[in-house]
Order: C-alpha cells, then sequence, then structure tokens
C-alpha cells in the first residue's frame, strides 16, 4: 500500500527514497521494540520498590511476605526473556 503526504492539493505518493527512508525508521522501530519494553519494564518495578521502601525502614520489621515480594521484585526482569517482556508478564503479588 502506497503512502501519502497530505497537501493543501490534496495527496501527493511517497516517492522511492520517501518510502525507503520510512520502511527503514519503521525496522529501526520495530527491531528496538524489545529495548523499550525492557526499559518500561524496570521503570515500573523501580517504582512498585520505591512505593515499598518505607516498609523497609529501620524503624519498622519488614515481615518475610514484604521481604520475599521486594526480592521477586527485584528478581523479575531475570525470569524474563525478550519474547516476554515485549508480550505480556504477570508481576508478583503485592502482600495484603
Amino acid at each position: 500500500m502506497a503512502r501519502h503526504h497530505m497537501t493543501p492539493d490534496g495527496p501527493v505518493a511517497f516517492s522511492k527514497s520517501e518510502e525507503d527512508a520510512r520502511d527503514a525508521e519503521e525496522k529501526e522501530w520495530e527491531d528496538k521494540a524489545a529495548e523499550r519494553a525492557w526499559a518500561n519494564l524496570r521503570q515500573e518495578r523501580d517504582l512498585k520498590l520505591a512505593n515499598t521502601d518505607w516498609r523497609a525502614g529501620s524503624d519498622l520489621t519488614l515481615s518475610d511476605e514484604w521481604k520475599k515480594y521486594r526480592k521477586d521484585l527485584r528478581d523479575f526482569p531475570a525470569t524474563l526473556d525478550d519474547a516476554k517482556v515485549v508480550k505480556e508478564y504477570t508481576w508478583p503479588s503485592e502482600p495484603s
């Protein structure tokens, strides 16, 4: 399917070099999907850990369940591969 630019005079088809450039951009975007997914996963994991940091303060005793949850969060990226991190995964469950 040909791509087009919209102009005041209507659509104008991409030239061969514009098609090639756009194809290269789309391939680069697809090739970096796993890289973006890993960055997003780590950012979300870090936020989940940060939201539990108060529980690990020196004036509180961290339960074994919370210790396990925090460890599971830290170890979580190692349980995935590129295919899983791009598609779908399930976070460790936060204790109640």
